[in-house]
């Protein structure tokens, strides 16, 4: 089975592609500019996205977002996490959240799926807590500052192993399931 995903983000696509292909599933990366809705509704801001790339794309599509949720910010970030990261980077992100008295963090993923009638989501969450200081590569936007419950590696520490627990990993099994059914 193949499905179009647009994202300009190649490491992004990298591990979606890894996320799905055990699946059978073969992800066609579409790189397109869409310009997201800046919104803290999630929900609102994936359905916008979705509806654009299916406009640019005009087949079966699906897009995805994930975000910080920040305990000690009553959950922003959020669907903003982009902004936060593009202003501060990593290490001025671990200065003001990962040395405060409160790291706590959910981070989030949410996948819209449009096959040209409707409208799906998808979503996936786990809580961790934000890093003193960057730890791993700084390729991937936050990973090198998020560390999972129970974990003592950052998510950029962890590699490939990241996929197998992620929260992009959740929301792609709910996905995964619901291509399988729909195959049948």
């Amino acid at each position: 089975m193949k499905v179009r995903f647009v994202s300009r983000n190649e490491l992004k696509v990298k591990e979606v592609k890894e996320i799905l292909s055990p699946a059978g599933i073969e992800v066609i990366g579409s790189h397109h500019k869409i310009d997201e809705l800046q919104t803290e509704n999630v929900d609102k801001l994936v359905r916008d996205k979705l509806l654009k790339a299916f406009l640019l794309v005009g087949r079966p599509v699906f897009v995805e977002h994930t975000g910080l949720y920040l305990s000690r910010l009553n959950g922003l970030p959020g669907g903003l996490t982009q902004i936060f990261w593009d202003k501060l980077q990593a290490a001025h992100f671990s200065t003001l959240f990962g040395n405060a008295s409160n790291t706590d963090v959910v981070a989030k993923t949410v996948i819209g799926y449009c096959d040209g009638r409707k409208i799906y989501l998808f979503s996936g969450e786990i809580k961790g807590a934000i890093a003193s200081s960057p730890r791993g590569s700084q390729d991937f936007q936050w990973d090198c500052v998020f560390v999972p419950e129970g974990a003592e590696e950052t998510f950029a520490e962890m590699g490939e192993r990241k996929n197998t627990i992620s929260m992009r990993k959740i929301a792609f099994d709910g996905f995964i399931e619901f291509l399988k059914f729909r195959s049948l």
